[in-house]
């Protein structure tokens, strides 16, 4: 007998809605959900091969608990009451001797991660993180700076847009299905795309315009094109005039930044610069400079990201049809969201963030994601207080973190690692006990609470029974509380329970989601009047150009420019991106996933790997001051000499994800972790490398 369930994608942290259909208990197939304006049944690689992840033998499929050495593969499998109270007495006993703030929760953002907040607010600990900081911490900043809301809460209208310009945002590889599909309608309508990288990917072929950018000259360039714009008053002067403040202290800092000035710094030809400033400027202010997902390059990543945002703010983009918007909540049209557990009422916590965030010594990164680099060194130093305890809910610190081999000395020092996680990672090959987390398909999860033009809600619903031991990660959650004394925290029984508590006050019921997976608030899309009715969340209530976000905190809006350093000889600036077949460090040991793309390789020009003696295809090596590894040498004219680039997230350790363990080498080891030390990202392109033939091709 057949059916469908209208549910969420969680093969990437897009949540693509989709339609599952089941026969007899199994999934016979995904497709984008056909109701859902934007999908029209569409799925990206990733989405289609949910199905392999779900009956992959490789899964996790029980709770584990270590009887060897950390990261050697010696488990014996426990049922769930063993492991819970297992790892709940491991866990009070660290809190017994160190306090609550000992314990550290980092997670990839999810729909209960509400829960997973609950959790550490319930015992004491101020110290929950997210991914969310490695990839875009500087572009939240960036954004709260000038307009006082976070990247999260802003939107772009692909669909409506004239032109789009795109730092290295591989738009076309790193795939959001709707977003898409959203700027294909665009281009058929006349769009154009100009795209800027030190490596021709998929989405400089799409381009009308591509730059060959010197790696991490972005900013020079942006305050070139700044400067062009203000020169010959291609802005939005009513615009700007109405919602912007301190134009003239940056028409005086651009100055000197001519596009002469930039091509000396960038490679790009002056005129060029001036040609694409001209050229947008006539289609504001249906434009947009792309802000980036994956804001986590260079050290000065908050003044790069702030310069690509006020690009916008002089074409008047912001709150434009074509351009960005504030997304727009249930409160837009009198109605309610979805409750949330972390509305109660918790004991308060007076300790500081293990990572600092919100002092004077790191005042400006949310502290709603913190920055989770930071986690091996305030483990190492104890600094402010010892942290002994991790649990790492499908976050992975050995491949996400840079240094590896840093964040592994920082690991042993731990008295306790568990790993909440659906695959054998290399943080759950590490840790001391692994909790089993069902599949995206095998339950259902917690409200998303989908804002933008038309807010909606989605649900993600459970297609088919777990194959395996697992639960989901509120049960797991609240099981483990309950033996921590926290229970009450936790009211529902199952995951719909919760759902259900959720919905009180919305005017929602869980039923409703039956027939096409989400509900709406609105019908229309929202947009303020630009005359009058924007709101920004700053203290003068406009756009800081000059923002006290960053002036009260001691720092300068408009620092002076330093120039971008070249390789030193026989050096290489290492870059690392997105390919359309993988997610971050997740998915590599999916066996359809791994049959399209099993390895990854380095990216290198062809004139200095010809003075290196590397031909297309060898085995190098590649070093840095931080780790080395081996993997095959893509030899060819689409990268900018200074650099050379590897997919992110191969070079996994974990013996039991057999299909890639070993394949590829991972970016983490090669890069030193130093951050932006601002905006609180880590600058992931800082690190330079050698690359050299290994002696006996293998």
């Amino acid at each position: 007998m057949k059916s469908e369930a209208f549910s969420l994608c969680f093969m990437c942290s897009v949540r693509c809605p989709i339609r599952v259909t089941v026969e007899n208990g199994k999934v016979l197939f995904i497709e984008g959900n056909p109701h859902v304006a934007g999908m029209e049944g569409s799925l990206c690689p990733r989405g289609a091969a949910g199905r392999s992840f779900l009956y992959d033998p490789q899964r996790v499929q029980t709770p584990l608990i270590r009887t060897g050495p950390r990261g050697s593969g010696a488990w014996r499998e426990a049922g769930w009451d063993e492991a819970l109270d297992h790892t709940a007495a491991r866990l009070r006993e660290v809190m017994d001797r160190y306090g609550p703030r000992s314990l550290v929760l980092g997670e990839r953002t999810q729909l209960s991660t509400h829960v997973s907040k609950t959790f550490l607010k319930a015992l004491g600990s101020p110290n929950h993180f997210t991914h969310d900081a490695l990839c875009k911490g500087s572009v939240n900043t960036a954004c709260r700076s000038l307009f006082g809301y976070t990247d999260g809460q802003m939107g772009m209208d692909y669909a409506n847009t004239r032109h789009i310009v795109f730092y290295g945002r591989n738009f076309f590889e790193s795939v959001e299905v709707k977003q898409v599909r959203a700027l294909m309608k665009a281009l058929d309508a006349g769009a154009r795309i100009t795209y800027i990288d030190p490596r021709v990917t998929v989405t400089a072929t799409k381009a009308h315009r591509y730059w060959m950018i010197r790696p991490g000259t972005d900013l020079a360039l942006n305050h070139a094109l700044i400067h062009v714009i203000l020169r010959e008053r291609l802005h939005d002067e009513a615009y700007v005039a109405r919602w912007v403040e301190g134009l003239e202290t940056l028409r005086t800092f651009v100055a000197p930044h001519t596009p002469e000035w930039a091509e000396q710094e960038t490679g790009i030809p002056a005129g060029e610069i001036v040609d694409l400033a001209r050229e947008i400027s006539r289609d504001k202010p249906s434009v947009i400079f792309h802000f980036g997902y994956r804001g986590a390059n260079h050290t000065n990543e908050i003044h790069l990201r702030r310069s690509i945002l006020i690009l916008n703010v002089l074409m008047g983009s912001i709150e434009a049809k074509g351009g960005y918007f504030f997304k727009k909540g249930p409160g837009e049209v009198g109605g309610n969201p979805a409750r949330k557990l972390t509305e109660q009422t918790f004991p308060p916590v007076d300790a500081p963030r293990f990572d600092k965030v919100g002092t004077p010594d790191f005042p400006l990164p949310d502290p709603n994601h913190g920055v989770a680099q930071r986690l091996p060194g305030a483990i190492l130093d104890e600094d402010p207080y010892p942290v002994k305890a991790l649990i790492a809910y499908r976050f992975d610190p050995l491949m996400s973190i840079p240094d590896t081999n840093l964040t592994k000395e920082a690991l042993d020092k731990l008295d306790l690692i568990v790993a909440i996680d659906v695959n054998y990672s290399d943080i759950a090959w590490y840790a001391d006990v692994v909790l089993p987390e069902s599949t995206y398909l095998e339950r259902t999860d917690c409200i998303q609470q989908a804002n933008g033009l038309k807010p909606q809600m989605f649900l993600r619903r459970k297609a088919v029974e777990p194959r395996y031991d697992t639960l989901s990660g509120p049960l797991i959650l609240k099981r483990l509380g309950e033996r921590l004394g926290i229970g009450a925290y936790f009211p529902y029984e199952s995951v719909e329970d919760l759902v259900r508590w959720q919905l009180e006050g919305t005017g929602f019921r869980l039923e409703d989601f039956d027939t096409g997976g989400f509900v709406a608030y609105a019908d229309k899309p929202i947009f303020w009047d630009r005359a009058e009715g924007l709101v920004f969340k700053t203290p003068s209530g406009k756009i800081e150009l000059v923002s006290s976000l960053l002036e009260e905190a001691g720092y300068a809006s408009f620092p002076p420019y330093e120039p971008v350093p070249r390789p030193p000889e026989g050096r290489f600036r290492l870059t690392t991106g997105r390919v359309a077949l993988h997610t971050h460090v997740s998915t590599q040991n999916n066996p359809y996933l791994h049959e399209l793309c099993p390895e990854n390789a380095l990216w290198i020009h062809r004139e200095p790997a010809e003075a290196l003696g590397i031909r297309d295809g060898d085995r190098v090596e590649v070093a840095s001051e931080r780790g080395s590894g081996r993997m095959k040498a893509f030899v060819t004219d689409l990268i900018h000499p200074e650099a050379v680039f590897m997919v992110h997230g191969f070079g996994h350790e974990a013996r039991r994800a057999a299909r890639t363990c070993g394949r590829g080498v991972s970016d983490a080891v090669l890069q030193e972790n130093v951050s932006d030390e601002i905006g609180g990202s880590p600058a992931f392109h800082h690190t330079f490398v050698s690359v050299r033939p290994l002696q006996s091709q293998e």
